[in-house]
């Protein structure tokens, strides 16, 4: 599968999304090829498409006070927190012409950070049910896993914690959750993780998983597109 790498680096929640519509609108008139976006978020708050907002737990002035938004999409999930030290990634693929089924997709997804973290971390993650959806180590989450479909063309993705501040997380009932907590790579390793080391594996298992070749995209070139 050969696809284009968008590396935007650190991104407003609300741009980024009009930009995925637009990559996807691109890809289902097959106007771009197959494109990985990633990028890490200014702090905010998304709701998905089963998002509650009883399960914010601050009000919106403390919120504002912290510099965190609070943004609706139409992803699947709940409630999740986006912020700098976390690796977003937007892969937007035609799974028709990639003949990808949308389950094989999300499987591949996962087993990306699976591989990942067995390999490069000696980690032991795993999936679980529809319930609880995203990669895990026992009950706590380092991976979550968001995505929607529309005419077989996917957006939205992965938000895999690197060094995110994990007290952001108080702020929120992650994806509805009470009995399971998110981790980063950080608190299990103890280690400082470099993020350019952390963005690069990603990319890595991404093209082993996905037998993906990358090609760099800039913004601009997408633009020309639009």
């Amino acid at each position: 599968m050969e696809m284009n790498l968008l590396d935007l680096g650190l991104t407003e929640y609300g741009p980024c999304l009009e930009l995925q519509k637009k990559i996807r609108e691109l890809r289902e008139n097959e106007l771009i090829k197959d494109t990985l976006i990633l990028t890490e978020h200014k702090p905010v708050i998304t709701l998905g498409c089963r998002g509650n907002d009883e399960h914010i737990l601050a009000g919106k002035e403390l919120l504002e006070s912290m510099g965190i938004g609070i943004h609706s999409s139409n992803r699947g999930g709940d409630v999740t927190y986006h912020g700098p030290g976390q690796i977003v990634g937007y892969p937007i693929i035609n799974l028709k012409k990639a003949n990808i089924s949308a389950k094989d997709y999300l499987d591949n997804l996962l087993e990306i950070f699976i591989q990942l973290l067995k390999n490069e971390y000696n980690i032991n993650a795993h999936k679980e049910n529809k319930e609880y959806t995203g990669v895990w180590i026992g009950k706590e989450k380092i991976t979550a896993i968001g995505i929607h479909v529309k005419h077989m063309v996917t957006m939205h993705g992965f938000a895999y914690n690197v060094s995110t501040n994990m007290e952001h997380f108080k702020l929120i009932n992650p994806c509805g959750l009470t009995d399971r907590t998110p981790v980063s790579l950080e608190m299990l390793t103890g280690k400082k993780i470099s993020m350019t080391d952390a963005k690069k594996q990603v990319v890595e298992y991404f093209k082993k998983v996905f037998d993906a070749t990358f090609e760099d995209i800039t913004l601009s070139e997408v633009e020309k597109h639009v």
